[in-house]
């Protein structure tokens, strides 16, 4: 029964589904505590692929056979365009084909979790779980891990843009940083990397690798997971389809949904548990309603981007293509960062722009990490299975757009420093002539951060509580982005590997 293969038992201690950055520690602690488990995934397995293991290739995934080719509803606000939102269709998920960054954000992030009833999150409860999940290259301390899965470490050799972005930044008066993860994230900073030795080193590396050869693990791969089975309110397995047969596998002692913050919440609502309406409407037998169920979706929006023509040639890119950031506050009176920068050593921009660009050596982009705005996700077919509307309501509060404004004004005066004016030749875009808003339409990208769609709380309409059970459901947990009551001020990989790790704990504390 060990590893991946085609057989699969008729019941198992526990069922995880999706390998990502959160199903995949869920799945390496219930395997270490002795635990049955089946890992149930949607995609195959690209160990071996090169362009999921090169870290300056990640860009080229979207639309391959590993992404789930999804996109954003056209709204009015970023001009009626579809925005491509990839997912990982692939063993490790999205954290497979991400841009390997691993921060944290701002501490107070987690606290405003426990203001709105998710008691047990604190910045203090969660820094625990960010430290057992990491080995940071610079050493343990008490802010970082030492003896975790994943591998964390800085640039080996920072690309000459990153540090003259770095070096701009402090000549426009900002702190320059040796790590965004320490005690302070507000300034510039090279950024934290999940690479180690020139490759990816993701959740299939840090946290399965090592477990795949286990007896007590079987890992079904291109294997979809349809909807979960009852024994009155208590989830008792999941039914699963594979190569068109259909098959179903039982848990004594639990199921573990962390398919992301769009499969999570089409599982939920296809086995019973949403609004009560939606399933009525598919012929759903109802299990527990929650309204919230695909709700208060979330995402960070991105400004791609600020691209310039370079005054000699650079290198090709290195790492993911960038290897700095920069964090500060839109506006002074405001208690933490919410506007977010990073290079790329290439042109970055949307389709609506990017015949504009063809002539541009580089970008700086930047994005709100204190976004307003919420949306919702909607199953638009006559059964689960069908197609998804995906609205994130991106740029849909006034307060997103004017810090956005303000991000691109910035980026401008960082432009105009020394370091960066020595690499510049002229701004591309936007021009002076450009409306921002206008401009922000057309520019209006996204960070990948979907989140929300199944927010835990303490009150009536959450979908998890603080301990990820799913309320109305027994044996049933959630451990991925979807139950992030609010978006944090950061990339979205180490807070759902983080949420992973917790989920373990809670887990086998009530096994």
């Amino acid at each position: 029964m060990a590893g991946i293969g085609d057989t699969l038992a008729a019941t198992y201690d526990f069922i995880v589904v999706g390998s990502g950055s959160g199903g995949s520690v869920v799945t390496r602690r219930l395997v270490e505590a002795g635990h049955e488990v089946l890992l149930v995934e949607a995609g195959g397995d690209g160990r071996g692929v090169p362009v999921l293991e090169d870290p300056r290739r990640w860009t080229e995934i979207a639309g391959t056979e590993w992404d789930w080719g999804l996109s954003y509803a056209p709204t009015p606000e970023v001009g009626g365009r579809a925005i491509a939102i990839p997912r990982g269709r692939v063993l490790g998920g999205s954290g497979t084909t991400n841009a390997m960054m691993w921060y944290r954000g701002h501490p107070s992030d987690y606290d405003r979790w426990v203001e709105l009833g998710c008691s047990g999150w604190s910045w203090a409860d969660c820094l625990t779980a960010f430290r057992r999940a990491e080995t940071w290259a610079g050493g343990p301390s008490d802010l970082r891990g030492g003896e975790g899965p994943l591998r964390v470490a800085p640039p080996a050799d920072p690309h000459p843009l990153a540090l003259a972005m770095i070096e701009a930044s402090g000549q426009a008066g900002h702190a320059v940083l040796d790590d965004p993860n320490g005690a302070s994230n507000e300034g510039a900073a090279p950024a934290n990397f999940n690479i180690d030795a020139g490759r990816r080193f993701g959740p299939v590396e840090g946290h399965l690798s090592g477990i795949l050869d286990a007896e007590n693990l079987t890992v079904a791969l291109s294997t979809a997971a349809l909807a979960l089975l009852w024994q009155g309110d208590r989830a008792a397995g999941v039914r699963l389809c594979r190569d068109g047969e259909r098959h179903e596998a039982r848990a004594s002692r639990g199921v573990v949904l962390a398919a992301g913050a769009f499969e999570t919440p089409r599982l939920l609502i296809g086995s019973g548990i949403g609004p009560e309406p939606t399933l009525r409407a598919l012929g759903v037998s109802v299990v527990a309603p929650r309204a919230d169920v695909g709700d208060n979706l979330q995402d960070h929006p991105l400004v791609r981007g600020v691209n310039f023509a370079a005054s000699r040639a650079l290198p090709p890119p290195r790492d993911n293509g960038g290897g700095a950031i920069l964090n500060w506050r839109s506006e002074p009176t405001r208690d933490k960062p919410d506007l977010h920068a990073f290079p790329v050593a290439a042109r970055s921009a949307t389709p609506a722009l990017a015949e504009r660009l063809s002539k541009a050596d580089f970008a700086i982009c930047v994005g709100l990490m204190g976004s307003k705005s919420r949306g919702r996700l909607t199953l638009t077919g006559a059964t689960a299975d069908g197609p998804l509307h995906i609205d994130p309501g991106l740029l849909s509060h006034p307060d997103d757009r004017k810090a956005l404004r303000l991000g691109i004004e910035a980026i401008k005066d960082l432009a105009r420093q020394p370091a960066l004016a020595a690499l510049t030749e002229r701004r591309l875009c936007p021009t002076e002539e450009d409306d921002l808003d206008a401009f922000l339409a057309l520019a209006c990208g996204t960070f990948f951060h979907p989140c929300g769609t199944a927010r835990m709380g303490s009150d009536d309409e959450a979908v998890t509580d603080p301990r990820l059970r799913v309320n109305g459901a027994e044996s049933l947990w959630v451990a991925d982005a979807s139950v992030i009551p609010d978006i944090p001020s950061c990339n979205t990989h180490s807070v759902v590997t983080m949420i992973g790790e917790r989920a373990a704990e809670f887990i086998l504390e009530d096994a």
